[in-house]
Parts: structure tokens; C-alpha cells; sequence
């Protein structure tokens, strides 16, 4: 009987296994395990409802200034051997001195080129020399030299006196992109630069007050010899008349205030005799590291001794000086028969020719290259790397390439001669 029954319990619940089928389970109202989840009462769903807190001291992040590309200027010609692929345009450095301008605005302007007397005697001291940027000394004619003088990091209210232009200013105005400053000139000049692509930038006297050319009242000398030029009233004159005063791409200079060349030789004097009328020297002085200007005071002939005095500045009361002085050799030609009777020189500063460069008491034996139409000259070793000038005013001696040289002792003697 309790094998019958336990038989019957064990067929029992092997049907209900094949047979019965479950119930519908719903999992809602089962309850499970919520995170913790503060202050969700009467909350957003969304999980940005509320901003998110602000750290203090949060740091600000400055992006890094986008790297400059240097702007060049291909040299249009440059001989294999001197090494300057290219050059750069300044930023705000005077690309004439190597020196921060008195006033960043100028170089925002064109320079200008502007003829300085040096003849007669009675004329100077001439005005604003040393607050020139560069300047230019050649032979004009019957023994006799001009000066050029480049202004754009100064502007002085006196400059002068202004004389006659030359052909030689064509080859400074090009160079410089500069307005060409003169006290009108020899027909064969003046008709010749009217014809040029320079016209628009001559700027000689007339009626009124621009250009800016005014007569010195303390000086009691001829109106021909005592007319004098004012850079600073000249923007006024630009802006009146509707002028071009963009500023010109004029590549950096080559610029340092410690030699990075070997010297070649000592050079303490540099005397320039460009005729028994005309002749000076300049002296170095270590306390200032520049170059001081004496100019003579009687001519030579008939076997008179030299007679030196300081070249003065009238405007600045300071000695004529030079960070750098620079001999130039470079030939002068006539044009014709008519033109060499008169010593109407065309002077040559085009392709390149031989230099002396001298600076912090050294000499270096050096070429000049012209190797852009409208930049300034680049001055190279006979390595052909470029010659580092000192930061200032570089005077520039220019002779003939027949001219010879001799030194000494650290004194230096050029003779200017020509064809």
C-alpha cells in the first residue's frame, strides 16, 4: 500500500512537469535596488538642468602668438660667392641705422635725400649732419665735393645749405626710395631726371611755403649759398599737395654692436684727398666708439701745409660723426665731350667695385655690391660675408676707381682720381 502510493505521488508530479504551463509573471511593483540620488525632488530629468560650478582661480589660457614669417627681398643680381640668400624687412629698427628711430611713426614715411653744401668755405658749419642716417661725399667738379644727406629715423628743422642736384643723386634717391632734395640743377641733370620714373619725387624751391626751403636770417652770406630745408614741415607739404608718402620695403642693414669679422688691419685715421681744395680725415675715438670729422680750412697749392678744423654740426652743436666710414670706389664717366668739359660726372654705383670699411678703430678690406636697383649697398668681405656695421650714422667716401691707398700705423690715405 505505501509502494502504491508513493508511486502514485511520483507519476503525479511527472505530468504536472509536461503538462502545466507557468502563469504570467509582471515585473512591475517588483521592487530593485536605486542608486542614491540627491536632490531629485521636484528635479529636471535632464542631467544639464544646472550649470556646472566654476572652479575659483580657474587659470586663462593665452594661445600661443602665431610665429612671424619674415618678409624678404630676393637680391635681384649677387655673384655666387657672396652668401645672402635673401633679405628681411625691419620691424622696429631704422633699416639705415640699426637703431630705434626717435620716433617709431617715421619710418612709416618715405626719407629723403637732401644735398648739403660743402663749398664755400664761408657756409659752414653746415646743418643737421649728424642727425642725418647716411650720408654721401663725392667730387662734383673743379676740385670740389657735395654732400647727400639721408633722413628717415630724424627729422631735423635745418638742413643745409641745400645746393645743386647731380646725376650721381639718381643712384641714392633709387636706392633709398627717396624724395630727391636739391636746389634746382645743370639743365642736362634736371631735364634728364624729369624723364625718369624719379619725377614725381624731385622736390626743388618755389613760391610759398612748400616745399619747405626758408632762408637761415643769422647768416649773412648770398641768398644762393643760404637756403635750407625743413624735414619736419614736410609730411604737411606731402599731405597738401596729395603726394605718395607710403613707406618704402628697404631690407634690413647689417647690424651689430661687437665685430664678428676679423679685421684686417688697424684703422684709427682715414684721410680722403679729393684734391688740393678738398681733403679731410676722420679720427676714431674709443670712448665713443665712432668717428670724428675734420675738414680742411686752406688748399694745398703751391706746397702749403694741411690746415684742419672740427666739421660742426649748426644744429646740434656736436662734431661731425660716424659710426662707420666707408670708402667707395666707383667709376666716373662722361657722357660726352660737352659733359667732360664742364666735369659733368656721371658716377657709377651700379654692379659692384671695391671698399674699405671702418669701425671701432678696425679696417676691413671689402667689395660693394648694387644688388637691388632700389635697395640700399650691401657691403661684403672678400669671403663674401657680410661686413657687420656698427649701429649709427655710416659717412660714405666716394672716389674713383683710380684712386689709390696707402697705409700706415693705422692711418689711411686715398687719393681720389679719375680716367
Amino acid at each position: 500500500m505505501r509502494f502504491a502510493l508513493t508511486t502514485f505521488l511520483a507519476f503525479t508530479l511527472l505530468l504536472g512537469g509536461c503538462d502545466v504551463q507557468p502563469k504570467d509573471v509582471s515585473a512591475v511593483g517588483i521592487p530593485s535596488a536605486t542608486p542614491f540620488q540627491p536632490g531629485l525632488e521636484n528635479g529636471s530629468d535632464s542631467l544639464y538642468a544646472d550649470s556646472a560650478p566654476t572652479p575659483l582661480n580657474l587659470p586663462t589660457l593665452t594661445p600661443a602668438p602665431p610665429t612671424p614669417t619674415p618678409v624678404l627681398i630676393l637680391p635681384e643680381t649677387l655673384p655666387d660667392e657672396v652668401d645672402v640668400p635673401a633679405f628681411t624687412l625691419p620691424t622696429n629698427l631704422n633699416p639705415l641705422t640699426g637703431l630705434p628711430p626717435s620716433d617709431p611713426a617715421l619710418l612709416e614715411r618715405r626719407p629723403m635725400a637732401i644735398k648739403v653744401a660743402n663749398y664755400p668755405r664761408y657756409i659752414r658749419p653746415q646743418s643737421g649732419l649728424t642727425l642725418a642716417d647716411q650720408v654721401f661725399e663725392y667730387y662734383i667738379e673743379g676740385g670740389l665735393t657735395r654732400n647727400i644727406a639721408i633722413f628717415y629715423g630724424n627729422d631735423s628743422d635745418w638742413v643745409g645749405p641745400v645746393r645743386s642736384g647731380r646725376f650721381f643723386d639718381e643712384n641714392i634717391a633709387r636706392m633709398y626710395q627717396a624724395y630727391l632734395v636739391f636746389k634746382f640743377a645743370d639743365p642736362r641733370v634736371l631735364s634728364y631726371f624729369e624723364t625718369t620714373d624719379i619725377a614725381d619725387f624731385l622736390v626743388v624751391p618755389t613760391n610759398g611755403s612748400c616745399p619747405p626751403f626758408r632762408l637761415m636770417t643769422t647768416r649773412q652770406i648770398e641768398v644762393y649759398n643760404n637756403s635750407y630745408f625743413n624735414t619736419l614741415l614736410w609730411d604737411g607739404c606731402i599731405a597738401e599737395n596729395g603726394l605718395r608718402n607710403d613707406r618704402p620695403a628697404i631690407r634690413n642693414g647689417f647690424f651689430s654692436d661687437t665685430v664678428l669679422q676679423s679685421a684686417d688691419l688697424p684703422g684709427t685715421k682715414v684721410y680722403t684727398y679729393y684734391s688740393d681744395y678738398s681733403y679731410n680725415y676722420w679720427e676714431y675715438v674709443p670712448g665713443t666708439g665712432e668717428y670724428v670729422r675734420y675738414q680742411e680750412t686752406d688748399d694745398m697749392r703751391n706746397g702749403k701745409e694741411e690746415k684742419y678744423e672740427p666739421l660742426m654740426d649748426n644744429v646740434t652743436s656736436e662734431q661731425v660723426h660716424a659710426a662707420n666710414v666707408v670708402v667707395l670706389f666707383a667709376y666716373h664717366t662722361f657722357a660726352n665731350p660737352f659733359n667732360q668739359e664742364d666735369e659733368v660726372y656721371n658716377i657709377d654705383l651700379t654692379g659692384s667695385g671695391e671698399a674699405y670699411v671702418f669701425r671701432d678703430g678696425e679696417a676691413f678690406v671689402a667689395r660693394w655690391y648694387r644688388t637691388n636697383k632700389n635697395q640700399p649697398l650691401l657691403l661684403a668681405g672678400m669671403n663674401g660675408t657680410p661686413i657687420n656695421m656698427r649701429p649709427g650714422i655710416t659717412f660714405y667716401e666716394v672716389i674713383g676707381t683710380n684712386s689709390f691707398a696707402s697705409q700706415g700705423d693705422g692711418e689711411w690715405f686715398f687719393h681720389h682720381a679719375t680716367p
